[in-house]
């Protein structure tokens, strides 16, 4: 197995202090620049047998549409979309949709959580909500008791658009506050300001939305030991069901690499790495005084008993995901597939009757195992006999040497039956995973 102490990551190792351009969050396995065109016809194949009864299906909707691009966005947005543009689009999706459901492999399930994530979903009117939302359920039909998550900029956010977002059923709102300054909202290309967050938070409160997260960003440009003190304290202060807390990246592909290349810099205008971390782990600390739970390494939630993340968990542990929309990617019958990154070749493909994939990879039983293992991780424990009733395979035996050195380095607390993450594991964890990939899988691109 790999080691931690030569990490797939040469420019996120132990010493290293400085953020440098390039993407170190782990959201799925394996990476992605192992997935392939090639592997798309296997995937169609797959869906031509029925799934097994005990796979539980969630469903993600990309909405690519966005007020403004923020400096530090990689993801596929658009900001020059009218409403006659984006109404295609949604038919397009629908249509994309449709395929799917009437494939065997989806054909009669229902939709155990739901996600309509972007770009900014709260960018669409609430005409084009309840369109979408509509055609939706009569595709693939939601479960009574289903999560339906909802990403929000709150400057899009005003009674109309909030009572519109409750109407169509959505139960959990995650707001993408970043931080409570202007200043810093302004100067890293966000569209809302502080004044918009307290608003429509309070507006969303009153609605009775059963879970309502906050994001926040640490380490933005012009970020400052003050101004962050101060972002956490007004978190706080709102009392949100469950805050998330990023530590800032710099991918290649944002305004600020472009700056940076331009000017020859190597080192990002953000936050070096050690800063960051304690900056999580200051806000951490205030969230627990005021009575949350740390159920993650980005999350503090208030009353974990009462509000979940059954779109995270469930994807973690291996369930179906029908992911729908421009550049998205979702996992059916064991096997990972993206869609087409830009909107015109997505939607011709769906015009000439085919689905919209761009590259697929269909997981071994091993590989499987492997992802579940280090996605888990996040949440700060592991027990070992899940995985060996699941998956057969122990996973004391087989990392066995990095969980040692996760233990001897002062990122976990080790024993035969589980593995503990401190405060210091949890807050790199990111950069950790990486020492848990295969052999074949630690070939480290920064971007792909």
């Amino acid at each position: 197995m790999s080691s931690l102490q030569d990490p797939v990551n040469p420019e996120q190792s132990p010493g290293q202090q400085s953020t440098e351009a390039g993407n170190y969050f782990v959201s799925n396995y394996p990476p992605f620049s192992f997935w392939q065109p090639q592997q798309v016809p296997a995937l169609k194949e797959a869906l031509l047998t029925p799934a097994a009864r005990d796979i539980p299906l969630g469903v993600y909707f990309h909405i690519p549409f966005c007020r403004k691009r923020c400096h530090f966005c990689y993801f596929k947005v658009y900001t020059d979309k009218n409403s006659a543009e984006i109404r295609a689009y949604i038919q397009a999706g629908m249509k994309e949709m449709q395929h799917y459901a009437s494939q065997p492999y989806l054909k009669g399930r229902s939709a155990r959580f739901v996600y309509f994530g972007g770009g900014t979903p709260s960018y669409l009117s609430v005409p084009q909500l309840r369109e979408l939302t509509s055609q939706m359920k009569d595709l693939v039909p939601w479960e009574s008791d289903a999560e339906i998550a909802f990403e929000a900029e709150p400057g899009t956010l005003n009674e109309t658009k909030l009572e519109g977002i409750a109407e169509v059923g959505v139960t959990r709102l995650s707001l993408g506050v970043e931080h409570f300054d202007d200043h810093i909202l302004e100067s890293n290309g966000r569209a809302h300001r502080s004044a918009e967050i307290t608003k429509a938070y309070r507006f969303a409160r009153s609605l009775g939305f059963r879970h309502i997260n906050i994001d926040l960003i640490a380490g933005m440009m012009n970020e400052t030991e003050e101004k962050w003190q101060m972002c956490v304290r007004r978190a706080v202060e709102l009392q949100p069901d469950a805050v998330t807390i990023y530590q800032m990246e710099v991918p290649y592909n944002t305004t600020i690499y472009r700056d940076m290349k331009a000017q020859g810099k190597v080192t990002a205008p953000v936050a070096d790495w050690p800063t960051k971390r304690r900056w999580v782990s200051e806000a951490f600390d205030a969230f627990v005084a005021a009575g949350y739970t740390i159920t993650s390494a980005y999350t503090a939630v208030r009353d974990p008993k009462r509000f979940s993340f059954v779109y995270r968990d469930a994807l973690w542990e291996g369930a179906d995901l029908l992911s729908c929309g421009v550049a998205s990617f979702g996992h059916l019958a064991g096997m990972h597939y993206q869609n087409q990154a830009e909107i015109g070749p997505y939607m011709e493909a769906l015009d000439q009757g085919d689905l919209p994939i761009f590259r697929a990879y269909a997981t071994s039983h091993e590989e499987r195992f492997v992802r579940e293992f280090i996605l888990k991780l996040k949440l700060g424990r592991s027990d070992f006999a899940f995985y060996r009733q699941k998956f057969g395979i122990d996973p004391r035996q087989f990392f066995a040497a990095q969980l040692e050195q996760l233990a001897a380095a002062g990122f976990a607390s080790l024993d035969a039956d589980h593995i503990v993450l401190t405060r210091s594991g949890l807050l790199q964890v990111d950069r950790l995973l990486h020492g848990f990939f295969l052999p074949q899988h630690r070939r480290y691109e920064r971007y792909t």
